[in-house]
């Protein structure tokens, strides 16, 4: 049973992958601004096609990983997955990326035929796609405190990263992640007529920016989310750094690796941050050419976007002594 799982896993990335490299190779940039209904498209740029085509690769790499990984939580033989906090952490983030990626992905095939959808549609759209936008980084900042724990407080570890307390966690995760879909919902629905539900539009974010306080607004939520994320990285490798220097020997090496580990999740995590700053380097941008704008947003996506989540397997899939077993072993066989 286990055998044939594994080959339809392998078998979903290569068919995701030829599907997306064929429908790429018509496909254009395009980007609605607003109530202005301004219309970017950019077609036949090198440069573009040559993103959509890392692009796809990312996707089709992180798509593969996800399905290793679906297979490596349901398989008995690797039922300690299932117990340990940092790889129920891992599947979130990794799962929660493709998730993102394939709705991205149909919504940018969406956005360049022009395909407009109801506008209530796209609002369930939207919020699904900033929720699973923002569990990156938030699962992120939850898998560093939880080497913190490790390594500052390894007798309390148990306790506080059990299965328990780590479903506990990812649900929290999704709550916090909720936070800016649902304010920048809520100035929506407070400022927008009635008559905008019943519409048909192509989807896009820039159909919830009725004011230019709207932009503000979301420029705030992602700052402030940016400043608390930061505060937590700093204040694991500042406690860590103080636990390796006092430690020596075996607990010396263990701390060190775990301090690692830690930076890799800041430059990660720094990554997705920036991402956060897109719309102060876009808006700028707009203001410059549309053309431009169009291309840095697309480079914005796939820069901050795709690269910060290809990283995830590399940073696990090769690190991890525990998880580079299982890969090897599910591999070979």
């Amino acid at each position: 049973m286990f055998t044939s799982f594994k080959v339809l896993c392998l078998r979903f990335g290569q068919i995701t992958f030829l599907l997306l490299v064929t429908s790429t190779e018509t496909v254009c940039v395009s980007r609605e601004q607003g109530p202005s209904n301004i219309s970017l498209l950019v077609c036949g740029s090198s440069e573009v096609t040559s993103l959509e085509k890392h692009r796809c690769l990312c996707f089709y790499l992180i798509k593969t990983k996800d399905s290793v990984v679906l297979y490596l939580f349901i398989s008995k033989s690797h039922s300690n997955f299932k117990k340990n906090a940092r790889y129920l952490l891992f599947a979130l983030m990794l799962l929660s990326d493709s998730f993102l990626l394939v709705l991205s992905d149909i919504l940018l095939l969406l956005t360049a035929l022009r395909v407009p959808m109801p506008v209530w549609l796209c609002i369930i759209v939207f919020f699904v796609v900033l929720l699973y936008n923002m569990v990156t980084p938030i699962t992120l900042a939850a898998m560093t405190l939880e080497r913190y724990v490790a390594i500052c407080m390894p007798l309390r570890h148990a306790e506080l990263c059990s299965t328990r307390s780590t479903v506990h966690c990812i649900l929290i995760i999704h709550g916090i992640s909720s936070v800016p879909s649902i304010a920048i919902l809520s100035v929506f629905f407070a400022s927008a007529s009635t008559n905008v539900y019943k519409q048909n539009m192509v989807c896009s974010v820039e159909i919830f920016i009725l004011y230019p306080w709207h932009n503000h607004l979301r420029s705030t939520i992602s700052q402030f989310f940016f400043f608390i994320m930061c505060i937590i990285i700093i204040f694991s490798y500042y406690k860590i750094m103080k636990v390796a220097k006092a430690a020596s020997g075996e607990n010396k090496k263990s701390t060190l690796r775990g301090l690692t580990t830690v930076i890799l999740h800041a430059f990660q995590l720094l990554l997705c941050l920036i991402q956060l700053w897109s719309p102060f380097i876009e808006a700028a941008a707009l203001q410059i050419d549309l053309r431009l704008y169009a291309v840095v947003r697309y480079c914005n996506y796939v820069i901050f976007v795709l690269a910060s989540r290809c990283l995830s397997p590399l940073i696990y899939g090769l690190r991890d002594e525990t998880f580079f077993l299982a890969l090897k072993r599910f591999y070979r066989s």
